[in-house]
């Protein structure tokens, strides 16, 4: 998951940067840092916690530059300390340099194993830290060669921003599986962001998404020089982005998220209708399908379930404890609206559980009649190798258990999920996306035991 952020030739560099997290908080609530190059040297700040948090005017006041790249930390797993907060930042033979990533790379331990046994020293557990040495030991004299060497000697999932003194260069995986995109500044400079509401926020005009496999080198006084760094580019955007990740207003490979969600709402109308008398959503992830499930059902659809947004995301929370508690601090039902009444409840899919059985619980004790659940997505089987937060088969819920033994644990009236061929047809079928949790064809390597990404971005 993860969010990055590159800035070039800006006046503030640090305070863009600093906006463009914030807008992409959503992605990443663990710790965040962003370093600030100035031509001379690099100044960086990170530390655990939301933005608004961490980052004072004072402290971007410090952070003096028009190159900053930027990162909220989402870990996969591995350890939550500060030190494993981004950028990475290093001295080098070449100088300094700063590094921020998302995804995660599934050949990370066979690439560190490599390094430790030629000497090199880990400070971290992320695989990003693996980058960082790679450019470090290159025999490559120019930086843009050591990172194509770099990148020769990798495989998964990323998306990059490497930050020197004077350049900075922003790289996107041969599959583009997570989002990457280009924006240009009003008052000059250009910005890169996972998700296009970063764009927003700083009031950047979108110019395109990077594509797979490029590399783009920004330098000042010059134009972006993009480059291919890959032949044998294969693209497979991520559906979770869609499904989940992105925010509504994002727009991810050319298509909008929240028109994405609805049309996969509709067609699991289509798919797993309920007799009921109105439509729930969990909120928020799950409110444009719960509009299109309505709509294709002809049935009423209410927010009878408030969100407090003070608490964060619990899907991304690292322990199990924390995210049982988080449920009940977050959602509440309207029981006026519930009460008496059969009910569909839309979320955006199902991982482990937990959430849903106490959301269904939280529904029958706010005096519902019935409550059917209904997920917007196939069901997950597979573990993930490419940044999402399911390592292994024994924590989804549906390589164990049937729907219909599912809803009868959780005390659903039933469960239905969107079939793997609607949601392709949702997306649109021009391109071949990446649909490993729910049919386990792994692409860039990897299987559903491998230990793969162990450390996370």
């Amino acid at each position: 998951m993860c969010a990055i952020v590159g800035v070039f030739g800006a006046k503030k560099a640090s305070t863009v940067a600093y906006y463009s997290l914030f807008s992409m908080q959503h992605r990443g609530q663990e710790a965040t840092g962003i370093s600030v190059a100035n031509g001379e040297k690099i100044a960086i700040y990170k530390k655990r916690g939301m933005v608004a948090d961490v980052f004072s005017q004072e402290t971007l006041d410090k952070l003096e530059g028009s190159c900053a790249v930027g990162h909220n930390r989402y870990s996969t797993a591995g350890s939550e300390s500060a030190g494993d907060a981004q950028p990475v930042f290093a001295k080098y033979k070449l100088g300094e340099i700063s590094v921020v990533h998302n995804g995660n790379l599934i050949n990370k331990l066979e690439v560190r194993q490599a390094l430790i046994d030629k000497g090199a020293i880990f400070q971290t557990d992320m695989d990003t830290e693996n980058i960082i040495h790679l450019i470090a030991k290159s025999d490559k004299d120019a930086l843009e060669d050591r990172i194509k060497d770099m990148l020769s000697k990798i495989e998964g999932a990323y998306c990059l921003a490497i930050q020197s003194r004077k350049k900075m260069f922003v790289i996107r995986d041969r599959f583009g599986i997570r989002p990457l995109s280009l924006g240009k500044l009003k008052e000059g400079g250009y910005i890169v962001a996972s998700e296009t509401c970063a764009f927003e926020l700083v009031g950047a005009e979108y110019i395109r998404d990077v594509e797979p496999g490029e590399m783009l080198i920004f330098e000042e006084g010059k134009e972006p020089q993009s480059q291919m760094v890959f032949d044998n580019v294969d693209f497979h955007p991520c559906a979770f982005e869609y499904i989940y990740f992105a925010r509504p207003d994002s727009i991810i490979d050319g298509k909008n998220v929240y028109e994405m969600r609805l049309k996969m709402g509709k067609r699991l109308a289509q798919e797993t209708p309920a007799k009921i008398d109105l439509v729930l959503p969990v909120p928020d992830s799950g409110v444009a399908a719960a509009r299109g499930y309505a709509e294709g059902l002809g049935v009423p659809f209410e927010m009878g379930i408030v969100r407090n947004h003070y608490v964060g995301r619990t899907f991304i929370e690292p322990t199990q404890e924390i995210r049982d508690l988080k449920v009940k601090l977050k959602l509440s039902p309207i029981r006026h609206l519930i009460e008496g009444k059969s009910v569909a409840i839309i979320d955006d899919s199902l991982v482990r559980g937990t959430t849903s059985k106490q959301i269904v619980r939280m529904l029958k004790d706010a005096g519902a009649k019935e409550v059917h659940m209904r997920i917007a997505a196939p069901e997950i089987k597979f573990p993930c190798r490419y940044g999402i937060d399911t390592p292994t088969k024994d924590e989804l819920i549906s390589t164990k258990y049937t729907p219909e033994e599912i809803a009868a644990n959780m005390g659903a009236d039933s469960l239905g999920f969107l079939s793997i061929e609607g949601l392709k047809e949702s997306l649109g079928t021009e391109r071949n996306y990446s649909l490993v949790s729910f049919d386990g064809k792994y692409f860039a390597g990897g299987n559903a035991e491998s230990p793969g990404c162990a450390g996370g971005c």
